[in-house]
């Protein structure tokens, strides 16, 4: 009978290994730089150039070095020169600088220091000495970046962590004005999108749909009875719902935190006209801050077309005419012309957060066409 050998054991994928350390050399003596090569590169990837230019070329290419050592007596451009260069540009001005030099004495290596450089080592160089002091600033360099990292990383906690809070407390005003929806979620898709229709940058379209939940947060201010009521307001709750953009900024409160700043802006003047005849202090185009221009806009479009307890929503082709027709008078020209470019993003973004609200009132109709239509 054959034995049966057992099954081999899998072999473990190697792990590709770190890569190295690039440090660039800088010195036109020739036999300086392959000293210090031979020093290193066991070690390190070595880059070797002989003048100034040079060294701005390859401390430009990717990847950048780590650590730059430079000479400075060199023909054309001297080491002086190259190193304020590379602290003159964003890209390599974070390389660290070990000064290489004839040039001996506290005042020439202060001199040195005060462009940028992280040291300063004197010729004839210490074999042993360049190597530790090396390894020290790539120490320190390593240790520098895992501290960057470890910042960025907290950072992206607390900003997520700071997004869920406003996303919470969106979701409490929903409750308080009687029920879930997904009004909030279709908001700031439809300032993202209409931002991005009026040329505004990626970041700048995600800032305001990160701030735009607060805008309404001044409805906690507001009696619970004004915000279910299914009549008209009569003239006092009218005035108490004015109220509410200033109550939401004072809410929201200054901050020097980019997502609150604009979430202030635009609970204060997301009720403000273009024509001067919104509250809560009756500003007038371009006098009425851009992000909340754009949220009035945004805001009309959704109280329009959304599903409430008491009525049927409006079709969006009746609302997006309603918004063309205020040009001018209630919006901004401006983002009416986005608006246009914009809308059949409104459109799917419409369809695909529906409310459980829709079809309470056994009607069918679609986001494009009159219901029943």
């Amino acid at each position: 009978m054959a034995s049966i050998s057992p099954a081999p054991k899998p072999v473990e994928p190697a792990q590709p290994a770190a890569p190295r350390p690039i440090i660039l050399v800088v010195d036109d003596a020739e036999d300086v730089r392959n000293l210090l090569a031979s020093l290193f590169k066991r070690s390190y990837a070595v880059r070797l150039a002989n003048n100034g230019a040079e060294a701005l070329h390859l401390a430009e290419q990717v990847p950048h070095p780590d650590l730059i050592l430079l000479d400075i007596e060199m023909p054309g451009m001297d080491g002086h020169a190259v190193c304020k260069r590379l602290k003159a540009n964003p890209i390599t001005r974070a390389i660290p600088v070990i000064f290489v030099t004839v040039r001996g004495g506290a005042t020439n290596e202060a001199a040195g220091l005060r462009l940028g450089a992280v040291d300063y080592i004197e010729k004839p160089v210490s074999l042993p000495i360049v190597a530790a002091r090396v390894q020290a600033q790539l120490a320190a360099c390593e240790m520098r970046r895992q501290l960057e990292k470890k910042v960025a990383e907290r950072t992206r906690e607390l900003n997520a962590s700071r997004l869920e809070i406003i996303h919470r407390l969106a979701r409490a005003m929903e409750y308080r004005e009687g029920g879930l929806t997904n009004r909030v979620a279709r908001v700031a898709q439809y300032i993202k999108l209409l931002a991005g229709a009026a040329g505004a940058r990626p970041e700048i379209c995600e800032l305001l749909m990160q701030a735009s939940p607060l805008h309404d947060i001044g409805t906690l201010g507001v009696p619970e009875v004004v915000l279910r009521k299914t009549e008209s307001l009569n003239a006092v709750e009218w005035e108490e719902m004015r109220t509410h953009p200033e109550v939401g900024a004072e809410i929201i409160g200054e901050h020097r935190d980019p997502v609150l700043q604009a979430a202030r802006i635009m609970a204060l003047t997301h009720h403000e006209r273009w024509d001067g005849k919104g509250y809560p202090k009756g500003l007038a185009g371009e006098a009425i801050p851009w992000p909340g221009r754009a949220l009035a806009l945004v805001d009309a479009f959704e109280a329009m077309t959304s599903t409430q307890r008491h009525r049927e929503p409006m079709p969006v082709s009746a609302a997006a005419k309603i918004i063309v027709a205020e040009s001018g008078k209630q919006f901004d020209p401006k983002l009416v012309e986005a608006f246009k470019k914009a809308l059949r993003g409104f459109i799917g973004v419409k369809k695909s957060l529906r409310d459980e609200l829709e079809g309470i009132h056994d009607l069918n109709f679609s986001a494009d066409a009159p219901p029943g239509g």
